[in-house]
């Protein structure tokens, strides 16, 4: 009743006629109007100061959780400061390579030795990549993997220099082979096989690279081969089954098909195998296994190309081997396309690749064709995984 009457005493005039009550009404207005400009400036001040304090605290979080992490795994590797990254690089003055999550510069220390500072893009605010780096490196001890130096919760992360630079400047240059004989490509490829099996089977936890590419592979003044760049790897207790991935990792080219569709499979070891199968094709073909300026279709996939030629009897003498070279060359091929198999289950275990590249090419045999015949370049935003279970 009082409400019913307070309304009708403002908007009709009550007993004293029909006029409203202006001054009562600019009252309401204005108090209303000022309540509304109150609350709009706390939120607008609320949002200003908790900006700054909610990224001040998680990364606060962030750097306490790597500090907590890595005390727990025992990893006492050297800490630097930014500034002293900048006087061993000269300000990051040479720029040796670039990848998907950071950038590698040059650099040397006070007692002579050259190193390489990686720098971590800012994709992640949690310090995944980093953690990755740090912990899959610092737990790995074989001649085959980079070493850790030291490392920069302030920007830069971790550093090794290799003089020879990777394993993409020779197989992708006008003439690799001068530089790279036949001889010293199988070399690498059975350095790189060794560090594999070492990260799959021979580390108290098993390492899964997810990124085995010529451009992770560093070679040094003996162009012995390094598998560097641990940013996407994943780490397992050897007992464990089942691996858990928000989403793709790893280069178009060289992921392998259970990576980003659970329906050809589980993601396991044989994941890196497909990498090492492509790199291995391209380390024969001195070319990259999917070609975007190629105008013909047919000419893109060199995988299924170099599986027809070798099918049907053809030889290699176009890729500028001899007559003791060719049989190095072939068996590269057909390992590598034992590798590529598009299900998990089809492609050999590391150390039956070690074994693969230890025979003879004419103990081998040309696998079937059981892979993507002329991909098309996907996006990476595109490919979506599930969790899988890890195999052997």
């Amino acid at each position: 009743m009082i409400r019913e009457n307070f309304y009708r005493n403002m908007f009709e005039g009550g007993d004293h006629g029909n006029k409203p009550d202006i001054r009562l009404l600019m009252a309401v207005f204005i108090s209303v109007a000022s309540g509304l400009l109150l609350a709009c400036l706390f939120v607008v001040l609320k949002l200003i100061w908790r900006k700054p304090f909610t990224l001040w605290r998680n990364n606060r979080g962030t750097k306490e959780n790597i500090e907590q992490i890595l005390s727990s795994y025992g990893i006492r590797p050297k800490r630097y400061r930014y500034t002293e990254l900048k006087m061993i690089t000269k300000s990051f003055s040479k720029k040796l390579g670039e990848g998907g999550y950071g950038m590698v510069f040059k650099g040397a220390l006070r007692d002579g030795r050259l190193i390489a500072v990686k720098l971590l893009h800012n994709s992640r605010g949690d310090g995944e990549e980093f953690f990755n780096e740090v912990v899959s490196i610092v737990n790995t001890s074989h001649v085959n993997i980079v070493c850790l130096l030291g490392f920069c919760l302030e920007g830069s992360k971790r550093g090794l220099y290799m003089s020879n630079g990777s394993l993409e400047r020779y197989i992708y240059s006008e003439n690799p082979k001068s530089a790279l004989g036949w001889e010293q490509l199988s070399e690498i490829a059975i350095g790189i096989a060794h560090g594999l099996e070492y990260l799959h089977k021979g580390c108290n936890r098993r390492i899964i690279h997810f990124d085995i590419k010529p451009h992770n592979i560093l070679l040094d003044e003996n162009y012995s081969p390094k598998i560097a760049d641990f940013g996407l790897a994943k780490l397992c207790n050897p007992k464990d089954s089942i691996v858990s991935m928000a989403g793709a990792r790893g280069t178009i080219g060289f992921i392998a098909p259970e990576v980003f569709s659970r329906s050809f499979g589980v993601v396991s070891t044989k994941s890196d195998i497909y990498s090492f199968g492509m790199m291995l094709l391209e380390m024969v073909g001195g070319r990259r296994n999917v070609q975007t300026n190629a105008e013909n279709s047919s000419q893109v996939y060199f995988p299924q190309w170099l599986h027809d030629h070798l099918s049907h009897g053809g030889t290699l003498e176009n890729f500028e081997v001899t007559s003791t070279t060719e049989e190095i060359a072939r068996k590269m091929a057909m390992i590598g396309l034992w590798c590529i198999q598009m299900m998990p289950e089809a492609r050999p275990s590391i150390t039956k690749v070690i074994e693969m590249l230890e025979r003879s090419a004419t103990e081998l045999e040309i696998p079937p064709m059981q892979f993507f015949p002329c991909p098309s370049k996907p996006s990476i935003h595109s490919i979506n995984t599930t969790s899988g279970d890890i195999q052997d």
